[in-house]
């Protein structure tokens, strides 16, 4: 796990002789990613520079630093993240003739794309990674990304200058990098709470998508990502072809394939534990670890003191059955509120999902034990896990058959006999927007937004097309559930949720890994039918026959907590001053990004304890305090 960055100046702007300055003002800025070691490489003729900065985490000899050369000097890597069968594709190249030097997998993937090619290897590599290869016969730079998007890299052109690194603030420092907001992901930012790929804050910057590589061989400064795997067509070839056998081979393979999973997750020469909530998917993660481990493992759980908030008790539960060497830490409300004033420098972009504060509370706790995590992340997007799988499901079968012109006439009459003013009123007004969307796509939409019309929020903003809006990226054979599940996995699971867990882990030099996206998990949940997933109303049925393997079901039965903190109550009492002042009408309307009065007015309204609007709020905020932090003068 480590930080990358680099540019190739192909206009040659910066003199040699600054070049490894540049590039090591680059790679510092990321010495959270990683604190064990730093290097640099520069071809001062091609005006190309790579950085990095290492946590080391296997082969921790000087063997492992990078940036790393190839034994026959064609291929220059840096590298962010693991790959996890680096041991089985290093046996396979010896076989082939070739001798390795170092225990580490960045050995193994320099003798890959020597023996295989660039596109070959990387379909060949189970892991999560972000790397730079700089390739000194063809002169061409690629840039890749791991399946599902657990490592972050982001990328694009200043001039004829290309630039790439792991976290927005390393580009920063790059000389001729000037900021410009891009107001449409802005507009994005406030529906989602995030910024989805291919977007980022700033206009001409992108992040990679999840599997692709990008190569640039110093032409158009317009070359596109290709991929060399899709979820798209693994979503596809599971609905094609679909599991046939019973219930029972259905849980063998999947307790199979977790269990290998977890196994090669846990291959580290540092200390490693598992974050567990206690809920179905990190106990699922940490009963397979202990399971194939001949020692305790070491769980991390934070509680709060607030009971809707708080799931320590049942995670120590969980750890205990299991024999976990479990570590639990309850956290104050002062402790939580201080995290607060780090988030806009730890995100590096706005985003806003409040549980950014108690995952890196909880990363912080595990970093003073273990350099390396497993967490449970990703099970709801392929076993059913969130309630507007079923919510939204439960609302179109009650007005999806009722045809779009009936629907139409019906909310408009609504909207008109019944006024807003009242508290019937408002839920009329919200139900006639729901009953009036054209198709379940969009209610899909409506559910998962934020403000319903950020282009209005947005001062000069046009809100781009995604994979929730766009038709072009969805898939016609899915059901609704099945539709929300994949565009997900899709925007919410690489850009918030595995977004979320990166920053927070990095920022204090953790390791997270995550086996439930192991691809070939990712590919055998498309292919479990929905019946082996929903029973009784309730998602994850399938995952859930595996944990009862290892877990009695009454520690696991219960419905399912956000891991969230009270930001409704604490934007009226302990933030409300800190909120106030970032939300004043004076210093909206002068830094001319929002406008002021909806936002306003849903300030007024939350601070009456009338109406919670945290959600937007918080989003605004996040904004606002990221503002603060990046582009203040």
């Amino acid at each position: 796990m480590c930080g990358i960055t680099g540019f190739w100046d192909i206009s040659r702007e910066i003199n040699n002789d600054k070049l490894p300055i540049v590039v090591q003002q680059m790679s510092n800025s990321l010495i959270h990613r990683g604190p064990d070691d730093q290097g640099h490489w520069v071809d001062t003729e091609k005006g190309i520079a790579l950085g990095h900065r290492r946590l080391a985490i296997v082969d921790l000899s000087p063997l492992g630093h990078q940036p790393m050369m190839s034994v026959n000097e064609r291929y220059i890597i840096v590298f962010n993240g693991e790959v996890y069968n680096f041991i089985e594709l290093r046996q396979q190249l010896e076989l082939l003739g070739h001798r390795f030097r170092s225990h580490s997998d960045t050995e193994v993937m320099l003798a890959s794309f020597t023996q295989w090619g660039v596109i070959d290897a990387v379909k060949r590599f189970n892991g999560m990674f972000a790397f730079a290869l700089w390739d000194c016969v063809e002169e061409v730079l690629h840039l890749g990304r791991d399946r599902l998007g657990e490592k972050p890299l982001y990328y694009g052109w200043i001039g004829k200058t290309f630039i790439f690194a792991s976290e927005l603030k390393a580009l920063k420092t790059y000389p001729d990098f000037q900021p410009e907001i891009n107001r449409n992901a802005l507009a994005l930012f406030l529906r989602l709470g995030y910024i989805p790929t291919p977007y980022s804050i700033y206009e001409g910057i992108y992040k990679l998508p999840p599997g692709t590589l990008l190569s640039w061989n110093g032409e158009s400064t317009h070359s596109q990502p290709i991929p060399y795997w899709s979820f798209r067509v693994a979503a596809e070839s599971g609905i094609v072809q679909p599991f046939t056998g019973t219930e029972t081979e259905a849980i063998a393979e999947l307790e199979t394939l977790l269990l290998d999973a977890v196994k090669m997750r846990m291959i580290a020469d540092v200390p490693l534990g598992a974050f567990l909530s206690g809920g179905i998917d990190s106990s699922t993660v940490v009963a397979l670890m202990q399971a194939t481990s001949s020692q305790s493992v070491k769980t991390f759980s934070i509680g709060f003191h607030e009971d809707a908030y708080n799931e320590a008790h049942y995670a120590k539960a969980v750890a205990q059955h299991l024999g976990c060497q479990h570590t639990e830490y309850y956290v104050t409300p002062q402790e939580a509120l201080a995290v607060i004033p780090k988030l806009a420098n730890l995100y590096d972009e706005p985003f806003s999902d409040a549980s950014q504060i108690p995952t890196f509370l909880v990363s912080q706790l595990a970093r003073k034990y273990v350099t390396v995590t497993l967490s449970g992340d990703g099970g709801d997007e392929l076993f059913t896990g969130y309630e507007r799988y079923f919510f939204g499901r439960d609302i179109w079968q009650k007005i999806g058959w009722i045809p779009q012109t009936m629907r139409h006439i019906s909310a408009k009459s609504l909207t008109t006999i019944m006024p807003t003013g009242t508290g019937l009123g408002e839920k009329v007004h919200k139900f006639a927007e729901i009953l009036a969307l054209p198709q379940k796509e969009a209610l899909y939409n409506r559910l998962i937004s934020h403000w319903k019309q950020p282009e209005t929020i947005v001062i000069n903003s046009s809100e781009p097309a995604t994979a929730i809006s766009d038709q072009k990226f969805w898939l016609n054979s899915l059901d609704f559930t099945q539709h929300m599940m994949y565009v997900d996995s899709l925007t919410y699971l690489p850009d918030d949720i595995l977004t979320k867990v990166d920053r927070a882990s990095m920022g204090v030099s953790l390791e997270s890994r995550v086996p439930l996206l192991d691809h070939r998990v990712v590919e055998f949940a498309w292919r479990i039918p929905l019946s082996m997933k929903i029973r009784s109303s309730r998602g994850k049925w399938l995952l859930r026959q595996v944990l009862y393997k290892y877990v009695p079901q009454n520690l696991i039965d219960r419905p399912k907590m956000g891991f969230g903190v009270p930001i409704d109550s604490w934007l009226r009492e302990p933030l409300q001053d800190w909120a106030e002042a970032l939300l004043d009408k004076n210093r909206l309307q002068t830094q001319g990004f929002f406008n002021p009065e909806p936002i306003r007015q849903k300030w007024t309204e939350h601070l009456s304890g009338n109406r919670n609007w945290h959600f937007y709020l918080w989003d605004v905020l996040m904004f606002q305090a990221w503002l603060e932090e990046n582009l203040a003068p």
